[in-house]
């Protein structure tokens, strides 16, 4: 047993089919007595939903949220807020709704509900990220963690089987990076491969057949778990690529999680072997990369960055801004690795297999 540091973060989860009928107890739980409302337009109908079963503690809707926080709509949302009196913000949606969230937070410290509707995990994060001038930035600050998260799997029912795959195979990137991080501890191990094991489970299941409720239950407890280790541990070299291509690149965010994952794990293979083997026996494959490669491909999701709208010409400058000012790895990836970033970022391009 490895020395090891632990930090539990303060957090109320509720978790079950039909769980969002507890939303007014947990407004009441957090003293709030005014909630915005945030969503991105294509999910307006849940937040209409939500701002009826609030009724008068309801101050309004936001529904511009969009992929990687720009700072013009986190100023936007700030102001919105301050203007109706908001004591508190529900971000019911995917990362981008939940980020904007804690834009709110960063700047003004009200509390965050969460309502996830995908399986990105940021939910469960102090990490938050804003995109100015095409450049992403990222921090930690313990304002921006949801106080409370509602995981009602009925909600994610109609989420379309693409996102539904490409979605979870981002939250399986958080617990295969805290498998290596830094900080991590036999804690987050056991928490990462159960919640990758729970992933890999349901993926194909949700391909198979979108209405497959369990496996919708499957994808939320997955999500809950490896979002929990993206907020206790560090990240690598997978985060660091997919925030430069998201921000930079302006790709879309769980497409590129799923893309860069295979390479960025086979990246670090030789150095983390504990890591990969947790990785191989939670998928059930005798390889981590490969089997996080087939699992994309398998299930219809897209392997090559070019297909997600990645151009051949903008490698180079992703491998420089990547090796710029890189995240701790288990691997180095600073100015000397820039010509492995750069192979790496053509496989990934090609959608040629790991190596």
């Amino acid at each position: 047993m490895r020395d090891f540091t632990y930090t539990s973060l303060p957090q109320r989860v509720v978790f079950g089919t039909g769980s969002l009928q507890h939303l007014g107890r947990e407004i009441d739980a957090l003293g709030a007595k005014r909630a915005l409302v945030l969503c991105t337009t294509g999910q307006r109908d849940k937040a209409e939903r939500v701002a009826a079963m609030l009724g008068a503690q309801a101050a309004g809707i936001f529904d511009g949220a969009v992929m990687h926080v720009p700072i013009e709509s986190a100023r936007e949302v700030r102001t919105m807020a301050r203007e109706l009196g908001a004591d508190c913000a529900i971000a019911i949606g995917g990362g981008s709704t939940i980020g904007l969230g804690k834009a709110i937070a960063l700047d003004s410290g009200l509390p965050i509900l969460a309502i996830p509707t995908t399986y990105a995990g940021s939910e469960m994060t102090p990490i938050y990220g804003l995109t100015e001038a095409g450049l992403k930035t990222t921090g930690k600050d313990s304002r921006v963690l949801p106080r409370a998260v509602i995981y009602d799997p009925e909600l994610s029912r109609g989420l379309p089987v693409a996102l539904s795959v490409t979605s979870g195979i981002n939250a399986i990137a958080h617990a295969a990076e805290g498998l290596y991080a830094q900080d991590g501890n036999p804690v987050m191990d056991l928490m990462a491969e159960q919640g990758i094991a729970a992933l890999a489970r349901a993926i194909p299941a949700i391909h198979r057949d979108p209405g497959d409720m369990e496996a919708r239950t499957d994808a939320l407890y997955g999500t809950w778990l490896c979002g929990t280790v993206l907020g206790c541990v560090g990240v690598a070299l997978h985060h660091k690529l997919c925030h430069t291509l998201g921000g930079s690149f302006n790709l879309p965010h769980s497409e590129v999680h799923t893309v860069v994952l295979p390479h960025a794990i086979a990246f670090n293979a030789g150095v983390a072997p504990r890591a990969m083997e947790a990785i191989a026996r939670a998928l059930g494959t005798p390889s981590a990369p490969l089997g996080l490669y087939a699992l994309a491909k398998d299930n219809g999701a897209a392997v090559a960055l070019r297909d997600i709208g990645m151009r051949e010409q903008d490698l180079d400058r992703a491998a420089d801004i990547a090796v710029s000012n890189p995240y701790w790895n288990p691997r180095p990836i600073g100015q000397a690795e820039r010509g492995l970033i750069r192979e790496l970022l053509q496989r990934a391009w090609e959608g040629a297999p790991p190596v």
